[in-house]
């Protein structure tokens, strides 16, 4: 009997533990819409709207080498969650440029997660709760699982530069 329950609530802890990543999103139809839910970076790059794009703004975008300077160090123990929409043209805009930004850090793909939304904004069991997402992308910054702030939809100024007023405060 112990061993019956050890068992299932070993099955219990795998499954609820394994979350399917770059899930396809279609329509009636079967034709793919979009991704949804936790994605890869490899992922995103697999679906070709957002290859293709990727493959034009990532090599064209320049960081401010200054700003990027002034960013190594305040990187350590940070995470970034971006919420995006692979139908999205800002997501598809900006995404690549902050990876850009990331890649010059040295940011592990560890400490970057990535959520795909429907065009509602929503994605499935939970995954954006309590982010209170409005528009795509969103880079959520965090430190210790504690928001310090957020860019959406578009930066301010430039991706790094509002990264760096976030790191700062």
């Amino acid at each position: 009997m112990k061993n019956i329950l050890t068992f299932i609530l070993l099955l219990f802890t795998m499954q609820a533990s394994s979350q399917e990543f770059n899930k396809k999103l279609t329509d009636e139809s079967g034709n793919v819409q979009s991704l949804i839910n936790r994605c890869t970076r490899d992922g995103l790059l697999a679906y070709p709207e957002m290859k293709q794009r990727y493959d034009l703004e990532y090599p064209g975008y320049l960081p401010d080498s200054t700003t990027m300077e002034a960013l190594k160090p305040l990187m350590k123990n940070i995470h970034i969650t971006i919420v995006l929409g692979t139908w999205c043209g800002d997501s598809k805009l900006q995404v690549p440029h902050f990876y850009k930004v990331t890649d010059a850090l040295k940011v592990s793909e560890k400490d970057i997660s990535i959520i795909a939304v429907d065009r509602s904004k929503h994605a499935e069991n939970g995954l954006l709760d309590g982010l209170n997402i409005l528009r795509v992308p969103t880079f959520i910054i965090t430190e210790k699982k504690k928001e310090l702030g957020r860019i959406v939809e578009f930066p301010e100024e430039t991706l790094e530069k509002d990264l760096l007023s976030i790191l700062k405060k």
